[in-house]
């Protein structure tokens, strides 16, 4: 079968460089996606860090979907936590009426930034503390108006009513986010890139198919993100993947985070406040000539049974993040697996 190629967007920022600057280049490459035939294009949503600055996705996506005419758009991911059900559905019902068929909404589980961003963003709570298993059902409710009549808030419409809603995606690192996506009948995609244990992975997506029961969708739909880098020469893949790390912070309390740098690891500790200690590596990020990366994708598109990878390409210089998208896109043209 046929593997889709999508790309995620986290609109990095690099020194010297202006938001306006960084943002035209999420703009140059939803424009170069939709011209190789990606399938979907997301943009992620993170806060209070200084690499990236794609903070609103709603936003972004609205200016996206307005610059292209066919490629998917969305969210990698909302950050469902820190807001109301009801206020997600209405921004991607305005999106969906916009563009209608062409529009993504992922939900993300993390906080998507540090423990300081997280108390700004969530300091207007009504203190109810719901669950996100709870805020994802009420979601699915309004963005298909069903609520129940037994709903404190039934007889709620989300305006204005598209065409067709967005189509709804659980993200997740974990067996727990594979479970919820498969209680809810939902698309599953979990993030290799940013948990590489393949035990969890494997138990994830098996969790996932074993427990899925039928919703918006009839079938398990499991895809995987990825850190990919093509390059011309097998010594260039190498190099542009040794730019890219990662952090983890192990809190006393038992929980571990993971961010892409040693000073934003150091202020998640400080900001947490409780004893912490910190890990730094090399990101896991699949790397190589076109010949290389296709034998290494189709062997993962074997081995975890998936239609679908959604692409990060971890490179500082943005040509050539360019170029290997497009390397990308041609090591996979006219390509099929069995």
């Amino acid at each position: 079968m046929t593997l889709k190629l999508s790309i995620l967007d986290q609109s990095p920022i690099q020194e010297g460089e202006t938001a306006t600057e960084a943002f035209l280049h999420t703009i140059a490459l939803v424009k170069k996606a939709e011209e190789l035939g990606y399938h979907r294009f997301w943009v992620s949503e993170h806060h209070d860090l200084d690499h990236v600055v794609g903070s609103s996705p709603e936003v972004l996506i609205a200016h996206l979907l307005a610059k292209t005419e066919r490629i998917r758009i969305g969210s990698g991911g909302v950050m469902l936590q820190h807001y109301s059900p009801y206020k997600v559905a209405e921004n991607f019902h305005v999106l969906a009426s916009l563009a209608p068929g062409r529009v993504d909404l992922g939900i993300g589980r993390a906080p998507g930034g540090l423990p300081l961003s997280t108390k700004a963003l969530q300091q207007e709570s009504t203190g109810t503390n719901r669950t996100l298993a709870e805020k994802l059902e009420e979601l699915e409710h309004f963005l298909h108006d069903e609520l129940i009549p037994a709903h404190s808030l039934y007889g709620l419409k989300v305006i204005p009513t598209p065409p067709e809603p967005a189509d709804l995606f659980l993200l997740g690192t974990s067996i727990e986010s594979a479970e919820l996506a498969a209680s809810r009948g939902i698309p599953y995609v979990f993030a290799l890139f940013i948990n590489h244990d393949k035990t969890v992975s494997q138990a994830a997506m098996e969790a996932y198919r074993k427990q899925f029961r039928p919703g918006r969708i009839a079938n398990p739909q499991a895809l995987l993100a990825l850190s990919v880098i093509v390059a011309d020469t097998e010594e260039e893949a190498a190099q542009l993947a040794k730019e890219s790390k990662v952090a983890k912070i192990h809190l006393q309390s038992g929980k571990t985070v993971t961010v892409t740098s040693l000073k934003k690891a150091e202020e998640f500790g400080l900001q947490s406040v409780e004893p912490y200690t910190i890990e730094v590596k090399e990101a896991n990020v699949i790397h190589g000539t076109k010949d290389t990366v296709r034998k290494k994708l189709i062997a993962i598109q074997d081995q975890y049974d998936i239609e679908e990878v959604i692409i990060t390409a971890p490179i500082k210089d943005f040509q050539k993040r360019v170029l290997s998208y497009e390397r990308l896109r041609e090591a996979f043209s006219e390509l099929t697996v069995s």
